[in-house]
């Protein structure tokens, strides 16, 4: 199967409110449309996850964040433009004042955990696909997180409505993104290495 095949078959799924597992800049991901809640409780039931946990969404673009945060933080594109010009590992924002979401993907404080992605793959569906996508590691809650295709349980390949076909045969390590705080205030915290 093709990339562009592949991803016009997962966007079709995300569309009808399903859930995918897919390759991402980090660790493989399960996957919905951001703004579904019924997609969303299905990702915390899939995970065997507390829904007072939030979720990490990737988006593809500048403007795509946008959209998705009242006022992004001057400090934040000021991180995002130093992560784009090098090649440090994938970094996750949590921003203040999540907006245009699932009600049960939005933290109790009102926040968002945000990413660009750069890697082909997930930056191609995100784009398609033209909404935030739920990222979290493929694994159930409090076990480790799938680094490729290989490392998915089964139970989960079967709990979903669609597992993507690009980079199934991949064998390189994957860690989790970085994961930084950024309040309104411009205070930063490293909840994340």
């Amino acid at each position: 199967m093709t990339r562009e095949q592949d991803i016009k078959n997962a966007v079709e799924v995300l569309r009808k409110g399903g859930v995918i597992l897919y390759p991402t800049d980090t660790v493989w991901g399960i996957g919905c449309d951001a703004t579904n809640a019924e997609a969303v409780k299905r990702v915390y039931d899939i995970k065997q996850r507390n829904d007072s946990k939030a979720l990490i969404c990737l988006v593809d673009s500048d403007a795509r964040l946008q959209r998705y945060v009242k006022k992004v933080p001057d400090v934040a594109w000021q991180l995002i433009d130093s992560l784009q010009d090098s090649e440090a590992r994938p970094t996750t924002l949590i921003l203040d004042g999540a907006v245009n979401l699932a009600a049960n993907l939005i933290a109790e404080d009102g926040s968002i955990a945000l990413r660009i992605t750069n890697e082909p793959f997930s930056k191609e569906l995100c784009y398609r696909f033209q909404k935030a996508l739920v990222s979290t590691s493929a694994n159930i809650s409090g076990q480790p997180a799938a680094q490729n295709y290989r490392d998915i349980a089964l139970e989960l390949l079967e709990a979903v409505d669609y597992v993507c076909w690009s980079r199934r045969q991949e064998h390189n390590p994957h860690q989790p993104s970085s994961i930084i705080r950024l309040k309104e205030d411009g205070e930063v915290t490293i909840i994340r290495k």
